[in-house]
């Protein structure tokens, strides 16, 4: 290749990185970390969520950014010189499913995570050229809807087939450290990289005034655990499912990956039974375990085509699975066929609502307006994710149940005024609380295509 990794743009540079790591697959790249400089990190920081939490420095993007060019130039002279230190997380909690457990969450300093942020950059142009087409979480141009939509596709030209939901019990508090290194070793032996992302692993957790120092694990919420993460499950998953399992399967197979999130399709029972055994001694092989209730086989195949929605002439209706948040199912199209529809998952749908019900009992003070407004950003949020094909209903649901959220906390502002529902009727002809929307239906894209676009 022409010129040096460490001149031109920074896009200039990642495309080569990528450029190399495409001519010498499965070979180490000893040298990387060159191509970062202050313009790089310039770069970094501007790709930096600059709204998230502090971290245990208490420092915030806006101090950070008020000497940005200062702060930056003794960042990158003690990356490159071996001084960073980096600092522990500050662990928080958040409510993890039906609320009754929570997942912990690392977050790192406003500064470690702009060179995170570098380090994830120069990382990802070498192994967005190995990962496989199965992986579709924390990738560029990649998305969670994007995963289900392949997941459909797939089952639907198999007319349905025995699905193996993967649960990963704590999956980013017991990545084993030692594995990790040998499978970055493959890729990248870049002396300053691998010292700093050592001491990103060995930095700590600050948590009630403490700090440890665990011997496992990566902190989810870090801006590079994503990537240290895909990193892991493509050697662990990815590369055995593709490279050694499709191969020895008798039907048709694939897999379908977000993060920890994984589901695996085979067409016949027999290979997926087979899968099933192996599936336990091959996480167990790289220190992880899989959750012995929550990872189950689930035949998926379609109903017959005579058969009732219950089932009925002796029929078994087939079993459901969920998926990044959504539930799978069969059910009746309204030509009388079947057709795999997708619709919230119960512990998503209540954990959402029960975040709004608090908001509202704890907001309730505020003037309406306000409160309107942040209602709709969360009705916005909600409708963005879950507003797929075919779970129109379940956001109305949503919808209706945050509308009586809301009266019944405007309700009890006041002991003296009461939030009746005619009066609140007339509030919401003011503050009307927007409908229900398929923000990714298939028909409306259809629409905007127009016929030409859909005969090609």
């Amino acid at each position: 290749m022409t010129g040096t990794l460490s001149s031109g743009s920074v896009t200039t540079r990642l495309q080569r990185i990528a450029e190399l790591a495409r001519r010498a697959p499965g070979v180490a790249l000893t040298s990387l970390s060159h191509v970062i400089d202050i313009y790089f990190l310039e770069e970094a920081h501007a790709r930096t969520r600059k709204d998230g939490a502090v971290g245990v420095d208490g420092q915030t993007a806006e101090e950070y950014a008020a000497h940005l060019r200062e702060n930056l130039t003794s960042l990158l002279w003690r990356f490159k010189a071996g001084m960073y230190q980096a600092p522990p997380v500050r662990r928080v909690h958040i409510p993890k499913g039906d609320g009754t457990k929570t997942r912990p969450i690392g977050i790192p300093t406003f500064e470690d995570k702009v060179l995170q942020r570098a380090v994830v950059m120069v990382l990802e142009a070498v192994y967005e050229e190995d990962f496989r087409a199965c992986s579709w979480g924390f990738r560029p141009k990649r998305s969670a809807h994007q995963a289900l939509e392949v997941l459909r596709e797939g089952l639907m030209k198999m007319h349905g087939g025995w699905v193996i939901e993967v649960d990963v019990q704590s999956f980013y508090d017991t990545l084993d450290h030692g594995h990790l290194r040998s499978f970055l070793n493959q890729r990248v032996r870049d002396g300053v990289l691998r010292r700093t992302i050592d001491k990103w692993l060995a930095a700590g957790v600050f948590e009630e005034g403490s700090v440890s120092h665990p011997d496992e694990g990566t902190p989810q919420g870090g801006v590079i655990s994503p990537l240290l993460a895909n990193l892991y499950l493509h050697e662990v998953v990815d590369v055995w499912f593709e490279d050694v399992v499709r191969p020895r399967m008798k039907g048709h197979a694939f897999l379908v990956r977000y993060a920890d999130d994984l589901v695996i399709v085979l067409a016949r029972e027999d290979d997926a039974r087979r899968v099933m055994d192996v599936l336990p001694k091959r996480f167990g092989k790289y220190g992880l375990t899989l959750h012995p209730e929550k990872t189950r086989l689930v035949r998926f195949l379609r109903p017959p085509y005579l058969a009732g929605p219950k089932g009925d002439g002796g029929v078994s209706q087939p079993g459901t699975f969920d998926l990044l948040g959504f539930t799978h199912l069969w059910r009746r199209t309204r030509r009388g066929g079947w057709a795999i529809q997708r619709k919230t998952a119960k512990g998503r749908f209540t954990r959402a609502l029960r975040r709004v019900r608090e908001w509202c009992r704890m907001y309730r003070h505020l003037p309406v307006a306000k409160q309107h407004a942040a209602l709709l950003e969360r009705l916005q949020g909600h409708y963005s994710y879950y507003g797929i094909t075919w779970n129109t209903e379940m956001l109305k649901r949503f919808r209706s149940e945050v509308i009586r959220a809301w009266r019944k906390w405007l309700d009890r502002r006041s002991q003296r005024s009461r939030m009746e529902w005619p009066k609140f009727y007339r509030l919401l002809e003011r503050y009307p609380i927007p409908e229900a929307v398929a923000v990714h239906s298939v028909y409306r894209q259809q629409r905007t295509r127009g016929p030409k676009s859909r005969m090609r």
